[in-house]
Formats: structure tokens, C-alpha cells, sequence
């Protein structure tokens, strides 16, 4: 099976049935006839974008990227319109200036919203540091979130 197959397969997997690890989404594949090892779908689970949301019961299980509720982005989106005064990238990198005290607000609601193509927040006074996963770029992420910022300008 080639890549472009696998990868199919794997979103339709996900899709369809709760997995919560790489090894039973390895097992899975098997069970459909797709022998892979763990080193494959770990590439696999990153070239695709995965994210891990809470499933029936609670359970955390492996969901596409469009699997992110749109209301938590909605809520990063006023998020950004109300706090955020200038963006800028480096690398992987995002630094985004706020008034201070506001990044605490700013980082949760990224950080609620579990968004596919970043890795996670750090926020100090005035300014919150985001991590791009990738091969998403910070310019990428940066342009992302700047067109946040002006969902809220008239």
C-alpha cells in the first residue's frame, strides 16, 4: 500500500471507531489488511495533522484536524480581535504582543481550542509565544492570525 492509501485509510479509521494510540491504530490498519509499524504511523499520525479530542466517554481518541470545534475557534478569533496588537514570525514561531495582563486570557483560548497547526502557548506580561507544528511555518500561522485580529475591525 503507498502512502496516499494509508493515509486514506487512516482518516477513515479514525473516522469511523474511537483510537486512542498509535499501536491500535497500527492494529487497526492490520486488521484491514495494511501491515505497518509503529515508526510509520507515528509519521503518519503527524503528516495528517491528528489531534486528540475527548470521544464518547471520555476517552481521548485520534481525530482529523477539522475535528476542532468551531465554536473554539470562533472564541480565538474574538480572542485575537480584542487582545492582540501585533503578531510577528520567526521559524516556527509566533510572538504576539497584547496590553498587559491580557495574555492569560489570549493563551487559553488557543489552548482551548486545540487548533491542528499549533503546538501549544507560553505567556509572560505582554507576550504570548506560539509554537507552529509542523511543517506549518510561523509566517504561515502568523498571516492565520492576523486575519483574526481583523474580524474585529470595521
Amino acid at each position: 500500500m503507498n502512502r496516499p492509501e494509508r493515509h486514506a485509510a487512516i482518516l477513515r479509521l479514525v473516522r469511523e471507531r474511537p483510537i486512542s494510540t498509535q499501536a491500535e491504530l497500527a492494529q487497526a490498519l492490520a486488521d484491514n489488511g495494511h501491515e505497518v509499524v509503529q515508526t510509520t504511523v507515528s509519521r503518519d499520525i503527524q503528516e495528517l495533522g491528528l489531534i486528540k479530542v475527548r470521544g464518547e466517554g471520555g476517552r481521548l481518541v485520534y481525530a482529523p484536524p477539522e475535528a476542532v470545534d468551531a465554536g473554539r475557534v470562533d472564541a480565538v478569533a474574538v480572542a485575537f480581535s480584542r487582545w492582540a496588537l501585533s503578531i510577528e514570525a520567526s521559524g516556527n514561531l509566533v510572538v504576539v504582543l497584547t496590553p498587559s495582563g491580557y495574555t492569560n486570557p489570549l493563551s487559553q483560548a488557543i489552548d482551548l481550542a486545540r487548533h491542528p497547526r499549533i503546538a501549544g502557548t507560553i505567556a509572560g506580561e505582554n507576550t504570548v509565544l506560539i509554537v507552529s507544528r509542523e511543517p506549518t511555518t510561523g509566517a504561515e500561522l502568523a498571516d492565520e492570525l492576523r486575519s483574526y485580529m481583523l474580524e474585529g475591525a470595521a
